[in-house]
C-alpha cells in the first residue's frame, strides 16, 4: 500500500510540473484519499500466530489413599511425570510431531512399574497381564490399537505399528503380537510385567470377592482403586494435534475382557478441527458413552469451547451415568481440559518454556 501511494504521488507531481490540467485539480482530492488507504489496515489480514507446542499426560484417576500414598511414591510418581513431560518436550522443541511426543510421553509410563501400563499393568482373575492401547493422528484421523497383548514391551510402540504398517485399526492377542514380532517390538517374559504390588492388589480384591455379597462389593473394591491408565495429548509447532492411551486394564477383570483405552471414540480421540483427548477410568461407561468422541462431537456441532465440552461429559453425563473417571483435552489454540470426577488424577502439562506442572489430588 505504501508504494503504491508513493507512485501515484510521483505520478501528480510529475504532472503539475507539466502543468496537466486535470491532475492539478484531483490533486487535493487524490491526496486526502491516498493518506485514507495509508491509514486504513490492509485488506491482507495476517494469519494468526500458531500457540506454542503444548503436552498434557495422565496417569490414571481414582481414589488416591493418603495410606497408600506415602510421600516416597507421590515423589517417585511426579518424578516419573516430569520425566515423561521431558522425553514428549524434547520431540516438540525440535520442531517433532506430536504423534511422536505422544508416544514418547507414554513409553516412560509403561516402562515405570508405578503406573497401570506396560510393567505394573494390573491383574487379570488368572494373575496374568492384558495390555490395551492406541494413538490417533489429529491431522489424518488415521488412527492404531491393540488389546490383550502379554509380552509386547511398550504396546504404544504396536499401536502406532497397526497404524503405519497395516490397513486395520485394531488388532488383538496373538495377531497383534505377531505383528509385533514382524518388525522387531522388544517383547519381554510375562513375569516382567508383574510386580509384588499387583499381587497383593489382586489377593485383596479376590479375598474381599469372597467375603461380601455382590452388593457390598463394589463399595469395597473402589477403595483399591489407584492409579490407572496413562494416556497423553499433544500440539505440536505445525498445528497438529495426537492422542494416545495405554493400560493394563481393570484389575480382576475376567480374562479376554477389553476396556475402552484400545477403542478409538471411546478412550482415545484426535481430530485438528476439534480436539485430542485420552480418558482414564472405569472404561465399561467410557464405552458406553463414547466420552472421547462426545467431547470433541460437542465442540464440531455445537461450537461448544474445549473446557466447556470436557466439563459436561466427565462431570454430568459420564458422573449420572455412574462412571468414574477423566479425560485429558486439547484443542489447537492450546487450551487445555483435565476434568476428572474421582478423588483424584495424576496428571501434568508441559509447554514450550520446558517447566513441567503435574497434580495428583483436586489442587
Amino acid at each position: 500500500m505504501f508504494r503504491a501511494a508513493c507512485s501515484v504521488i510521483r505520478w501528480m507531481s510529475a504532472g503539475v510540473r507539466h502543468g496537466t490540467r486535470n491532475t492539478k485539480h484531483a490533486v487535493p482530492h487524490l491526496l486526502i484519499t491516498i493518506l485514507l488507504l495509508m491509514a486504513a489496515p490492509s485488506s491482507r489480514s495476517q494469519p494468526a500466530p500458531r500457540p506454542d507446542f503444548v503436552l498434557v499426560i495422565h496417569g490414571g484417576a481414582g481414589v488416591v489413599l493418603s495410606d497408600d500414598l506415602t510421600p516416597e511414591k507421590e515423589k517417585a510418581a511426579r518424578a516419573t511425570m516430569d520425566a515423561a513431560l521431558l522425553a514428549g518436550h524434547s520431540v516438540l522443541v525440535r520442531g517433532g510431531k506430536s504423534l511422536d511426543a505422544v508416544i514418547a510421553a507414554i513409553r516412560i509410563l509403561e516402562d515405570s512399574p508405578l503406573f497401570n501400563a506396560g510393567k505394573g499393568s494390573v491383574l487379570t482373575s488368572e494373575g496374568t497381564v492384558g495390555m490395551d492401547a492406541s494413538i490417533m493422528d489429529g491431522a489424518t484421523r488415521k488412527a492404531g490399537a491393540c488389546a490383550d497383548v502379554k509380552h509386547v514391551k511398550n504396546p504404544i510402540d504396536l499401536a502406532r505399528l497397526v497404524m503405519d504398517k497395516t490397513p486395520h485399526v485394531l488388532l488383538a492377542g496373538e495377531g497383534a503380537e505377531m505383528l509385533a514380532k514382524e518388525h522387531g517390538l522388544v517383547l519381554m517374559p510375562a513375569d516382567y510385567f508383574i510386580t509384588d504390588h499387583r499381587k497383593l492388589q489382586l489377593q485383596r480384591i479376590q479375598q474381599l470377592e469372597k467375603k461380601f455379597k455382590a452388593g457390598e462389593k463394589k463399595a469395597q473394591l473402589n477403595s483399591l482403586e489407584g492409579i490407572g491408565t496413562v494416556g497423553a495429548v499433544a500440539l505440536d509447532k505445525h498445528g497438529n494435534l495426537a492422542a494416545g492411551t495405554s493400560t493394563g486394564g481393570m484389575v480382576n477383570k475376567r480374562f479376554g475382557r477389553i476396556g475402552d483405552s484400545p477403542v478409538i471414540g471411546a478412550g482415545t480421540y484426535a481430530h485438528n478441527q476439534t480436539c485430542a483427548v485420552s480418558g482414564t477410568g472405569h472404561g465399561e461407561f467410557f464405552l458406553r458413552g463414547v466420552v472421547a468422541y462426545d467431547i470433541a462431537a460437542k465442540m464440531e456441532y455445537q461450537g461448544v469451547a474445549l473446557t466447556n465440552a470436557a466439563e459436561e461429559v466427565v462431570m454430568r453425563k459420564l458422573k449420572d451415568a455412574g462412571g468414574r473417571g477423566g479425560v485429558i483435552a486439547l484443542d489447537t489454540k492450546g487450551n487445555v481440559a483435565m476434568p476428572f470426577n474421582s478423588e483424584g488424577m495424576y496428571r501434568g502439562v508441559i509447554r514450550a518454556d520446558g517447566k513441567p506442572w503435574t497434580a495428583i489430588r483436586k489442587e
